[in-house]
């Protein structure tokens, strides 16, 4: 064995089945098979079948999940993507040679090819009568056992593979993120959006307060960065003249991991030209109801033990409101040295890095007011110092013309009224990139080439992100990231028997 292959989980008994199978002319990994049926149409074909066997034959494959041997007759669970279905295999049916080698030989997770007939047993279980038989793959390691399956919370991350293969919820899941997405992208191209691809590698990261991957590319002899969004991308196509763009894009951010965080993570941008926030929170609410009702069957999504209402209009709050509700506390109308009594008091972490009463006024959201926002609540104006991208507000001086969507206490929109002064971003830019020089990892650098490009000149424009794993979270009912993500980002496993084991 070499130094490679050390830590490969084959079982040697499996190993040594396979071998003897070769040895005896059989394929242990033939190149295709044809098969006729998937399990669901199966069972819709034969919903109405008795115990009396089809007169018409059927092929399918898949994975052993259970085998049951009965002397002369085996009992077998078969599945596929589609779903399971039991197996009757006998004897007489199949021959001494084929029999044996398939009770002798073939495991639980070795993927086989049958034909059959179906029927039902005496119990009603619909079930196929096997009159063929052949390996697909024999499987070289053992299936958690059958009547616990996979448990491991860790395991299931780590070998999601196998997650798959043992639990029909986590396949469920990834079947809804699949529907989510292709909705999401329909939804968009049907109101004349167009999708386009803006560069995961960029020389100047942008569009979000995050810290990013760093890497380095030898021939152009730069350092280039992994996108933490595709935002200031997008917007130069709409200074190019594509007025409704987006994408669906993997971001990359160096942060925490927790259960609604993940360093890689999918998110949606939309760019609409000639709008602004209030109309990105009229298509946002229109996408994630429509996505709601369309996925869940209806406007009430059950959530634990909350049940939440996508019912249109949404409740849209400011966010002065919102803490003043929620809160209770009038911010505005305090002054700093007040403010700062009452984060003091209610140990609010690092709250004395705030300056002003807008500074504290985000505090006091974060802290007092974000987890009580259960049903689908817009919250809008947000302080100029937190959102360097989006357009000064109309009418109230030190605020922006932000929002943001929560559900269930969790952000899952963030949207502007676009900032297209190029003087205005540069400065304000320039107030970021000091920041950084300072030494917040979060703050963005100045891309140049973008403020060229509003220089040339952006239409008044109206844009929104929307987290598509929170979206996942949310109608499948998981509460960590790490459940809607096939393959979530984990330390790295120790190998075994070492210290660290």
């Amino acid at each position: 064995m070499t130094e490679q292959n050390v830590h490969v989980a084959f079982d040697p008994i499996r190993c040594e089945k396979a071998d003897t199978l070769l040895e005896q002319g059989v394929p242990c990994y033939p190149h295709g098979f044809d098969r006729t049926a998937t399990v669901s149409e199966i069972r819709a074909r034969f919903e109405s079948i008795g115990h009396e066997p089809a007169t018409e034959q059927t092929t399918l494959a898949g994975r052993l999940y259970t085998v049951r041997n009965h002397g002369r007759t085996v009992f077998a669970d078969l599945g596929d993507e589609t779903g399971r279905i039991q197996l009757y295999v006998r004897k007489n049916d199949l021959g001494d040679e084929v029999f044996t080698r398939f009770v002798e030989y073939v495991d639980r997770g070795d993927i086989i090819g049958v034909t059959g007939r179906p029927f039902r047993t005496r119990v009603g279980e619909l079930s196929i009568w096997v009159d063929g038989l052949c390996l697909l793959c024999k499987s070289l390691t053992d299936l958690p056992e059958k009547f616990h399956g996979l448990k491991d919370t860790e395991k299931r991350y780590r070998q999601r593979y196998l997650d798959l293969v043992m639990n029909d919820r986590v396949r469920e899941t990834f079947r809804v993120r699949s529907r989510i997405v292709s909705f999401i992208r329909s939804f968009l191209a049907d109101r004349g959006f167009l999708e386009f691809e803006t560069p995961t590698l960029q020389p100047v990261y942008g569009g979000a307060n995050a810290r990013p991957f760093t890497t380095r590319h030898h021939y152009l002899e730069q350092t280039l960065f992994l996108r933490i969004a595709p935002e200031l991308y997008l917007k130069r196509l709409v200074v190019g003249g594509f007025e409704r763009v987006f994408e669906i894009s993997k971001n990359f951010r160096n942060e925490d991991i927790d259960s609604s965080h993940n360093p890689e993570f999918t998110m949606v941008e939309v760019y609409e030209a000639y709008r602004d926030y209030h109309q990105m929170m009229d298509l946002t609410e229109v996408l994630i109801s429509s996505l709601v009702e369309t996925v869940n069957g209806s406007n009430l999504l059950v959530s634990g033990e909350k049940t939440l209402d996508f019912s249109r209009p949404w409740r849209r709050m400011t966010m002065e409101d919102a803490v003043r509700e929620l809160a209770g506390i009038d911010v505005l109308s305090r002054s700093v040295e007040e403010l700062g009594r009452i984060a003091a008091e209610h140990r609010i972490p690092d709250w004395s890095a705030a300056t002003n009463q807008r500074e504290f006024l985000v505090l006091f959201f974060e802290f007092f007011v974000e987890d009580r926002l259960v049903q689908p609540t817009f919250i809008y104006d947000f302080p100029v110092e937190n959102s360097p991208l989006a357009k000064r507000h109309r009418e109230k001086d030190g605020f922006t013309e932000r929002f943001e969507l929560f559900i269930d206490g969790m952000e899952l929109a963030n949207g502007f009224s676009e900032l297209n002064d190029p003087r205005d971003q540069l400065e304000r830019l320039l107030a970021q990139d000091r920041r950084r020089l300072e030494g917040d990892l979060e703050a963005q650098m100045i891309d140049y080439d973008f403020i060229n490009a509003l220089a040339l000149g952006m239409p008044p424009t109206g844009g929104v992100g929307i987290g598509i794993d929170r979206l996942v979270m949310l109608l499948t009912g998981h509460t960590s990231i790490k459940e809607v993500i096939l393959f979530p980002q984990m330390r790295t496993a120790p190998e075994p028997g070492s210290d660290q084991e």
